[in-house]
C-alpha cells in the first residue's frame, strides 16, 4: 500500500491511484490538464543527445506517446551532438513525423552555426556559456521558450525512458499546471528499480548524494551553522534527487542559473531553495519503477561515467558551502569524508533490508566497494575545488537579458532560420 508520510519542508505528492482504473485515472488527468491549458500553456523540454535519437526504440516510444496528448502548446527539443546540417534535418523531419501535428515542435540545434554564433556574442560580453552537455542544451532551450513568451509552464524530462508512458507525463505537469495549487516547482521520483536485473540502480543518489546531504545536514546543526544545516536538510527531503524529470512556472526558471555539468539537478534545487519558500516546492511519485541507461563506475578515469558525476557533484555541495561561510580546509574535509562513509555504510544496511523483503538482488560487498569508491571521489572533488572556483553555472536568462537585450529576438530568428533551411 502507499505510504502517506509528509515531510515538514516539502510537499509530496504520493502514488495513491492504484485503487483507480488506469485508463480512467489517466482521462480523467488529462481532461484536467486541457482545462489547465486553455489558460496556462504548457511546454515540454526533450534534452537530447544524437545517442538518444539513435536509441530509435525508446525514442520513438516517447514521441509516440506525446503525439497522443493534447494538452501540450509545444514540444522543444534540445538537440546536441549533431554538427551535419544533412543530419539535423532529417532527424527534425523525423520528430516532426512522430508528433503527427498534434502540437507544435521545434528543435534547438544547439550545435548549429547559428547557435553557436549566438553563444559567441554572450562569451564575448565575459558571461559563461559552459560546455557541450545537457546543462547548456537545456539552458538555451529554456532561452527560446522565454524569447517566445507562450508557454507559462515548463516541464523537462530525459529521453532515454525505457518505462515512459503518458501517465507519467500528466503527473509531472499536474501539480505546477494546476491553477489552484500554489506550487511553482516540482520534482519527480521513483523507484530506480530495474525490471530486467531486479535490482536496485540509483548508485550515485543511494550511496553518494542521500548519506552525503544527510551527514551534512547534522553536522551544520551540530557547528550552528542554521542557513546551511537548512539547505542540506531540504535536499535529503527529496526522494530522489537527482531524478531528471522537474516541472516549473516560465516565471520561476527566468532567474535560475542553469549547471552545465553532472551538478544540473543538484543545482537546480539548490536556485529553488535560494528563489522559493517551502511551500511552493513539491515533488510527486510518477512511476512504480523507472529504468533508462546506466553509466559505468569509471573507477580509473575522473572524467567520465559515476566518477566524474560524483566528482561534479561533491564539487558543487564544497562550493555552496565556502561560498555560505564554511572556511573548509583538508581537516574540515578529511572529517567529512569519513562521516560520510560511516553513514553510507549505515544507508546500505537498510537498502539491505529492503532488498530482502522484496526479494531483489543485493550484493552487499559491491555497495560497500562502491561507497568506498565514492569516498575516494569525495577528495577528488576537493582537490579540484580548492583556490577561487565558483561552481559550473551558466546565469539566468533575465541577467543575460539584461546584458543583451536584442537576444531573444536573434534566438527565435535563429531556430526559425534552421527550421526553414
Amino acid at each position: 500500500m502507499a505510504e502517506f508520510h509528509q515531510d515538514k519542508i516539502i510537499t509530496s505528492i504520493h502514488s495513491l491511484y492504484d485503487v483507480l482504473d488506469p485508463s480512467e485515472y489517466l482521462a480523467a488527468m488529462e481532461s484536467k490538464l486541457n482545462g489547465y491549458s486553455a489558460h496556462n500553456k504548457i511546454s515540454v523540454l526533450l534534452p537530447a543527445h544524437i545517442s538518444d535519437v539513435r536509441n530509435s526504440k525508446v525514442m520513438n516510444t516517447i514521441f509516440d506517446k506525446l503525439s497522443q496528448v493534447t494538452y501540450l502548446h509545444e514540444v522543444i527539443v534540445a538537440l546536441g551532438g549533431v554538427s551535419e546540417q544533412g543530419e539535423f534535418r532529417k532527424i527534425r523531419e523525423h520528430f516532426q513525423l512522430l508528433i503527427r501535428g498534434v502540437c507544435k515542435i521545434r528543435v534547438v540545434w544547439v550545435d548549429g552555426p547559428r547557435m553557436q554564433e549566438i553563444m559567441q556574442v554572450i562569451s564575448e560580453r565575459e558571461i559563461s556559456v559552459g560546455t557541450q552537455g545537457k546543462g547548456q542544451s537545456v539552458w538555451l532551450a529554456l532561452g527560446y521558450i522565454f524569447a517566445k513568451d507562450e508557454s507559462s509552464v515548463v516541464a523537462l524530462h530525459d529521453c532515454d525512458i525505457v518505462t515512459y508512458d503518458r501517465t507519467f507525463l500528466a503527473r509531472l505537469v499536474e501539480p505546477t499546471a494546476n491553477p489552484d495549487n500554489d506550487i511553482e516547482f516540482c520534482k519527480g521520483f521513483y523507484a530506480r528499480i530495474s525490471p530486467t536485473d531486479k535490482a536496485m540502480k540509483g548508485r550515485v543518489t543511494r550511496l553518494f548524494v542521500t548519506p552525503f546531504v544527510d551527514c551534512c545536514a547534522e553536522i551544520m546543526r551540530n557547528r550552528g551553522f542554521i542557513e546551511l544545516h537548512k539547505f542540506f536538510a531540504y535536499h535529503k527531503a527529496f526522494k530522489y534527487p537527482l531524478a531528471g524529470e522537474f516541472c516549473l512556472t516560465t516565471e520561476l526558471a527566468r532567474g535560475i542559473n542553469v549547471a552545465w555539468d553532472w551538478s544540473l539537478e543538484v543545482a537546480t534545487l539548490s536556485q529553488v531553495f535560494d528563489q522559493l519558500i517551502p511551500r511552493k516546492i513539491a515533488q510527486i511519485d510518477l512511476a512504480k519503477y523507472y529504468e533508462h541507461k546506466h553509466q559505468e563506475l569509471s573507477c580509473s578515469n575522473e572524467n567520465a561515467g559515476l566518477h566524474k558525476m560524483v566528482v561534479d557533484i561533491a564539487k558543487f555541495y564544497l562550493t555552496y558551502m565556502r561560498s555560505h561561510g564554511i572556511p573548509l580546509d583538508d581537516a574540515f574535509v578529511d572529517m567529512l569524508i569519513h562521516t560520510y562513509y560511516q553513514n553510507a555504510l549505515k544507508y546500505i544496511r537498510l537498502y539491505s533490508y529492503d532488498a530482502e523483503a522484496n526479494s531483489l538482488h543485493f550484493d552487499l560487498y559491491q555497495e560497500e566497494a562502491t561507497a568506498r569508491h565514492f569516498r575516494s571521489f569525495l577528495w577528488t572533488a576537493w582537490e579540484q575545488s580548492k583556490g577561487p572556483h565558483e561552481a559550473k553555472l551558466i546565469p539566468s536568462w533575465n541577467r543575460i537579458k539584461y546584458a543583451l537585450p536584442g537576444i531573444y529576438d536573434q534566438l527565435i530568428a535563429a531556430v526559425e532560420a534552421d527550421h526553414a533551411g
